[in-house]
């Protein structure tokens, strides 16, 4: 684990100490050293995890998202280069450490061994998050989204810090791998009840479930190219990961408490959707897109079979990436046009013919098409689905069909028509761009060559 975290905590003086051209270079390059040589941990056996120490762990279910962790910080980095040039050089570096910081604090959540240990560090990971959200966002409206997002976040998972400390009491280890040797079943009660309840919300708000979810299309909207790309990317996974881990525990209760969440997402799945249609800012649209494919993952993770368990982890880690390069695209739309407008965007084929190609492969992957992995996860889930209750086939198609218009809908009123005038002098696309997002959406396709090592807990 240390291969990981030295590196990354090295990260901090590098970008202290670069000399002030070559700052983004420096960072990006290392970052992306650490990123490959986290893949070194896809060859563990896939049945048993790599005990790093008596406080880390990583096993099928954690590897994945800490490679994405890894994988995301070279590409943030990236993005951020022309949102930042403008500032002062001390802003750069003091931007890139809350990046570094916030990649040490996820990278130690998906890999603690412990359950107040991962509470910790969950809640750690929102200061950097606010810092960048409060300070780099766009326009004056940031300080109320980042009010938003830490108090939903904050509210939710109090209870969760009760709970662990009760449960603590009367199993006696809070220990991940322990927990699924000890564990005994709950029985049902009120009190019981309340427990469960208590220890979902925090990763429910998290996801975020429809009716909690008000805090992220603010947060996204508001938040600069990295804060979106890492909201969007990994922090809505803290929540899959969490749910996941702690169901262990709340055995056999899920089964009946289960009922009313599964409902709540699968009607929001289509409310999400549906409001995806009216939207006319981009990046909004975005974000309510990646309420609805999260509602996917909760009503997965809710059905508890390893079917519907692998869906969830492979529709985690396709979202992650096709929500991060959509918002890379969006980005660099508002960099050349200066607007979250769709409409102000038409017609950008005929002078940037090969975004459009990004876009097309960007709007093909977030509606799970072949060949991307995003397909192999949604078919899990819907077929686990389907066996839970024949009726969800109803809502799942209705869901397909919206995310398919929504997704047509973004990419022609962004790309096709005629131009509107003011896009006269418009710079041309940079290597810099291409490259972020191929680097987005190559592994997104290479993926479905070997699925197996993205599907977490096959057992």
């Amino acid at each position: 684990m240390l291969k990981i975290i030295l590196p990354t905590a090295m990260l901090m003086p590098l970008t202290w100490l670069s000399k002030n051209n070559m700052i983004w270079i420096n960072t990006t390059m290392h970052s992306l050293l650490i990123s490959l040589v986290s893949l070194s941990m896809f060859y563990q056996m896939m049945d048993t995890g790599l005990n790093f120490s008596l406080n880390f762990f990583s096993d099928s279910l954690s590897t994945p998202l800490l490679i994405l962790t890894t994988w995301l910080l070279p590409l943030m980095i990236m993005a951020s280069q022309n949102h930042l040039n403008k500032e002062p050089i001390t802003r750069k570096k003091l931007y890139i450490s809350m990046l570094v910081l916030l990649q040490f604090f996820l990278i130690m959540t998906f890999t603690a061994t412990e359950l107040i240990l991962f509470y910790i560090l969950f809640e750690a990971t929102l200061i950097p998050t606010l810092v960048i959200i409060t300070r780099w966002g766009n326009q004056t409206e940031r300080l109320n989204a980042g009010t938003y997002f830490l108090f939903y976040t904050l509210l939710g998972s109090l209870p969760l810090l009760v709970a662990l400390v009760y449960l603590q009491n009367i199993t006696g280890t809070l220990n991940f791998p322990l927990m699924a040797l000890t564990h005994k079943s709950l029985t049902p009660s009120w009190s019981n009840n309340l427990l469960w309840l208590a220890c979902m919300m925090a990763f429910m708000v998290k996801m975020p479930l429809y009716g909690l979810h008000l805090w992220l299309p603010k947060a996204h909207v508001e938040a600069p190219i990295a804060g979106s790309m890492v909201l969007a990317a990994v922090l809505l996974k803290l929540g899959g990961y969490g749910m996941m881990r702690i169901s262990v525990v709340l055995e056999p209760i899920t089964k009946t408490m289960a009922y009313p969440f599964m409902i709540l997402s699968l009607w929001g799945m289509i409310m999400t959707s549906a409001i995806c249609l009216r939207q006319t800012d981009l990046k909004s649209l975005i974000a309510y897109s990646s309420v609805s494919h999260m509602a996917l993952v909760v009503a997965a993770i809710m059905i508890q079979t390893p079917w519907s368990y692998m869906g969830a982890t492979m529709l985690m880690i396709a979202h992650g990436l096709t929500s991060s390069v959509l918002f890379c695209l969006a980005n660099s739309n508002y960099e050349r046009i200066h607007s979250r407008t769709m409409l102000l965007a038409r017609g950008l084929q005929t002078v940037l013919p090969l975004m459009a190609f990004w876009w097309l492969l960007a709007s093909l992957s977030n509606l799970a098409l072949p060949p991307s992995i995003n397909l192999m996860g949604e078919m899990l889930v819907i077929m686990s689905t389907f066996a839970w209750s024949n009726f969800t086939i109803t809502l799942m198609g209705l869901n397909m069909l919206i995310t398919a218009l929504y997704s047509f809908y973004m990419l022609i009123t962004t790309q096709r028509g005629k131009f509107t005038h003011h896009i006269n002098n418009i710079k041309p696309s940079f290597t810099r761009e291409n490259s972020l997002m191929l680097m987005h959406l190559v592994p997104l396709f290479l993926l479905m060559l070997k699925p197996n090592i993205i599907m977490g807990p096959t057992l």
